[in-house]
């Protein structure tokens, strides 16, 4: 970890949620260095008085901010992110590195290679992380624990300040992946765009039905619930997502259409067998994680009933043993009757210890392959 003493002092723009839980968690793991944030006055008073920064800055003093730093990250929403690449242009030092944490990455490297400076560094950025909640009221100091990182590097770089820069992500407990921006964005299109705008759009659907009857959404079961689920996000989380990725969306709707009218024709022609197999098989090849680990993890599911204390209870037992749960997820729950629970660990000997004493508390489980 000696590399990451090349970044004395990390300028974080922008306090919310991503910014708010990169202070969190270099504080917690111990950076020895010092954190500067930029944001509103209110923002920076709370981030100070729960010691998240070590320095503030105000808005206004966004220059005197970025020339002291060596590490910039760029945490505020994508249009802002473009705009502030072209301000703090003239202000960087030699050798500074600049990041971001936009969800789209074309746009920003574009802008970065036009107006950066070529005595500093670029190195785009997207963790893939979030939460339902915003804000620095929602930082989480784990945030970014075994979550894929994407880095989007298109100009020179020295290797010192890049392997520093994947050091100090993997030091905050991130698993860094290489990619182009172009593929970033369409990967991003595919699997998190589309099945949002899909979403929205199957959502709208459904309720337009409802003046023929209320049943329509009253009916709505799990199967619908899932596919939908996204459909409640606020237009304002994704109006800069959309906008710079419109053309790669568009893409994967025609695709998506096309494919739609395949569905319709095989369903018309009572054709369908070989096409759900097709489907399950690539289902069962996605990682069985929610945060896109690239590493294996060993799940188990745990049938619970539908009562408080129920993960409490399954969580005590296996800290009690000293397993580490790497990651939970609720699987289904049908109200007063029970449900599934998936938890991953790290290995096959967590995973084999874990089974046994759930069992041994009276718990029904077993391996998800």
């Amino acid at each position: 970890m000696s590399e990451i003493k090349s970044f004395n002092n990390i300028l974080i723009v922008g306090l919310g949620l991503i910014g708010g839980s990169l202070a969190t968690a270099l504080k917690r793991k111990g950076f020895s260095g010092n954190i500067l944030a930029v944001d509103k006055e209110e923002i920076l008073n709370k981030a100070i008085t729960r010691n998240l920064i070590d320095k503030s800055y105000s808005q206004d003093q966004l220059k005197e901010a970025v020339e002291e730093a060596e590490l910039i990250i760029l945490c505020t929403p994508i249009t802002e992110i473009i705009e502030l690449l072209k301000v703090i242009a003239p202000w960087t030092k030699p050798g500074t590195l600049i990041s971001d944490v936009g969800s789209t990455k074309r746009k920003i490297v574009e802008t970065a290679n036009i107006y950066l400076p070529a005595h500093c560094h670029f190195i785009g950025g997207h963790p893939m992380a979030g939460s339902e909640f915003r804000g620095l009221d929602a930082a989480d100091a784990f945030l970014f624990e075994n979550t894929t990182y994407v880095l989007t590097p298109n100009r020179p770089t020295q290797e010192a300040i890049r392997r520093a820069f994947g050091e100090l992500l993997e030091f905050i407990g991130a698993k860094v992946l290489l990619l182009s921006a172009q593929l970033h964005d369409e990967i991003a299109a595919a699997v998190s765009h589309l099945p949002q705008v899909t979403s929205v759009g199957l959502m709208n659907l459904v309720n337009d039905r409802q003046n023929e009857s209320s049943y329509f959404l009253k009916m709505a079961a799990g199967g619908f619930r899932d596919m939908t689920r996204v459909s409640s996000s606020p237009y304002g989380i994704w109006e800069d997502i959309i906008e710079t990725n419109n053309d790669m969306i568009a893409k994967f709707l025609n695709d998506y259409i096309r494919e739609l009218e395949h569905l319709k024709h095989l369903l018309l022609e009572n054709n369908l067998c070989k096409y759900f197999e097709r489907a399950a098989r690539a289902r069962l090849s996605i990682p069985k994680d929610t945060k896109g680990f690239l590493k294996p993890h060993y799940d188990v599911s745990v049938s619970v009933e539908d009562k408080p204390g129920m993960i409490a209870g399954i969580t005590r037992i296996l800290s009690k043993e000293q397993i580490n749960i790497k990651d939970i997820e609720v699987l289904k729950i049908r109200e007063n009757e029970g449900g599934t629970i998936r938890l991953a660990f790290a290995s096959e000997n967590d995973r084999e210890r874990a089974i046994g004493f759930l069992i041994q508390n009276g718990y029904e489980c077993r391996k998800r392959e």
